[in-house]
């Protein structure tokens, strides 16, 4: 009798124990829903995803396709969207520390995020990464060796970085700046030979802008990276990646992430923002 009681008091604590475990598991859709809001951190420097509109004050500044995306996601869960500007860095940081619900920041997909944080399905496919370049140079680079006497400059944190590193054995200089802008612009001039870039917002700069160009170079990548998508904490995101992966399912069959795609590059370029 007394190894029966003790065996029961074992099971018992046991199961306790489990139920304590599982009633303290985080869900962070639940807990969007209790809080009533859903807090998005982005960097908005990046247009037509997510740039500031000058001529608006709060959260209304915060504009672009991404942005949209986000409402879109809020509006499905029945909750308010507020959002945090960051710097890149800042957002894949604050996002795989579970610091913010959600991170939408034309961030594309990798192995290493993919490890760190939980991917959405790809909901927009880029042309892929290559150079931005002076249109005087436009057939001085157009290889990975071309860069050996170049100054190539690209964003912290980015996956153009690791292209940089995973690639590019010699260059003059390699500099880093806090958000792809600033890259472009060092570009322009003249403090930089070569910005690795998303070729799409590089061409929507140099449009803008002029002087710039655009080779038809591409970095032989892994076709996921060319993939842009939702990033989650690691963890407690199952049920809310259930809501982003359905909204970006829904919002590709409504063809509203290639429309607004289109209306945000017109919007940036009639504020001249690049």
């Amino acid at each position: 009798m007394k190894k029966i009681f003790a065996l029961a008091l074992v099971l018992l604590v046991a199961l306790s124990c489990a139920a304590c475990g599982s009633s303290g598991e985080k869900d962070l859709l639940t807990e969007i829903k209790e809080q009533g809001y859903i807090e998005l951190c982005t960097e908005p420097y990046f247009a037509p995803n997510e740039f500031i509109d000058p001529t608006k004050t709060g959260d209304e500044q915060y504009v672009g396709m991404d942005i949209e995306i986000a409402q879109y996601i809020a509006d499905k869960i029945g909750v308010e969207l507020r959002i945090v500007p960051l710097d890149f860095t800042a957002v894949l940081a604050g996002i795989a520390d579970g610091k913010y619900d959600m991170a939408i920041s034309a961030i594309a997909y990798s192995p290493e995020r993919a490890s760190a944080m939980t991917l959405s399905n790809v909901y927009q496919t880029s042309d892929g990464y290559g150079f931005m370049v002076r249109a005087e140079d436009a057939d001085k680079y157009n290889s990975i060796e071309d860069l050996k006497d170049a100054v190539v400059i690209t964003q912290s944190g980015s996956v153009q970085e690791s292209l940089y590193n995973e690639n590019v054995m010699e260059c003059k200089e390699f500099k880093l700046v806090a958000n792809m802008t600033d890259g472009y612009l060092a570009v322009a001039e003249n403090k930089a030979d070569v910005c690795i870039c998303s070729t799409e917002s590089a061409q929507l700069y140099a449009d803008a802008n002029g002087g710039l160009y655009i080779p038809e170079f591409r970095f032989d990548i892994d076709p996921n990276m060319n993939g842009t998508v939702v990033a989650l904490p690691p963890q407690g995101s199952e049920s809310l990646l259930e809501v982003v992966n359905e909204a970006i399912a829904e919002l590709n069959e409504q063809g509203l992430i290639e429309q607004w795609n289109e209306e945000y590059t017109a919007y940036a370029s009639a504020l001249g923002i690049e």
